[in-house]
């Protein structure tokens, strides 16, 4: 099937993000995209000073419009994230919707983004957002897929759980910056799709030089032989790649990881 990564360039007018992320989602569809996904943060500017002023329900404007698209568009949209209000606590959280437009997935991050590094970079996102407390898996004709949102792909043992699950696509929505963007972000998505032999897509905000956080870009798709295999420059593009699940069968069949755990020495399990 095709995959559309929709490297977005988000302004401070959420009006504008959202018709102009919509109309993306109709131009990767008329070119045949099948799963569309939108980037982190993708209605709001990123930063703790912005999720409460951007913050919505959900279900609210921003998801039913995404529904809307997604039912027009007869596709699987992933739609990025939205800061999220919910009884008076606020999430970064991830929707998925159906081709009838009915939500399939709701993702909240489940670690939050709070690092310092001395004279690159300091943020905390537990100033404002609260963590999710669960694991978001979906169907699709095509494959089981599993959900995270940026700093979460940082924890191997998310992805492992989703692949015990039956996932063989991860997707990842996210903004790194100019200090862990160049360091990390390949590696990471490349770690990800060869420990768990499942592609790997990320996507991003495309880099604006003038935001209070400057995202590195470069939304990125990882095959199970951890290849690139598809990636963005900086700037606002939409990315599309063909995902061959015929060949990740082929690299299970080869090296054969999953059958060959020992979980009688060791095992991962997910609590809730």
């Amino acid at each position: 099937f095709r995959l559309a990564l929709i490297q977005l360039h988000v302004s401070t007018v959420k009006s504008d993000n959202l018709q102009r992320a919509c109309g993306l989602v109709r131009e990767a569809s008329a070119k045949g995209a099948k799963v569309v996904a939108l980037p982190e943060c993708f209605n709001s500017p990123y930063g703790t000073q912005y999720f409460k002023e951007y913050a919505e329900k959900i279900p609210g404007e921003t998801t039913q419009k995404l529904s809307e698209t997604a039912k027009e568009c007869s596709i699987y949209l992933v739609g990025g994230s939205i800061p999220e209000e919910d009884g008076g606590k606020l999430y970064n959280t991830c929707t998925v919707f159906g081709p009838d437009g009915a939500m399939l997935a709701k993702h909240r991050k489940v670690h939050l983004f709070d690092i310092n590094i001395p004279g690159k970079i300091q943020f905390k996102e537990s100033e404002t957002l609260s963590p999710g407390n669960s694991l978001s898996v979906f169907d699709t004709p095509y494959c089981k897929m599993g959900l995270g949102i940026c700093y979460d792909i940082r924890f191997a043992e998310m992805a492992q759980i989703y692949g015990q699950k039956g996932c063989q696509m991860l997707i990842y929505p996210g903004a790194f910056n100019l200090t862990t963007g160049p360091a990390h972000w390949e590696l990471l998505q490349r770690g990800r799709a060869v420990d768990n032999q499942v592609y790997v897509a990320t996507v991003s905000p495309a880099r604006d030089e003038k935001a209070s956080y400057v995202a590195w870009g470069h939304s990125t798709v990882v095959n199970p032989w951890g290849e690139v295999i598809a990636k963005a420059g900086a700037e606002e593009t939409v990315v599309y790649t063909e995902i061959d699940l015929k060949k990740l069968a082929e690299i299970r069949q080869q090296i054969p990881i999953l059958s060959q755990k020992r979980c009688d020495v060791y095992g991962i399990e997910m609590k809730k």
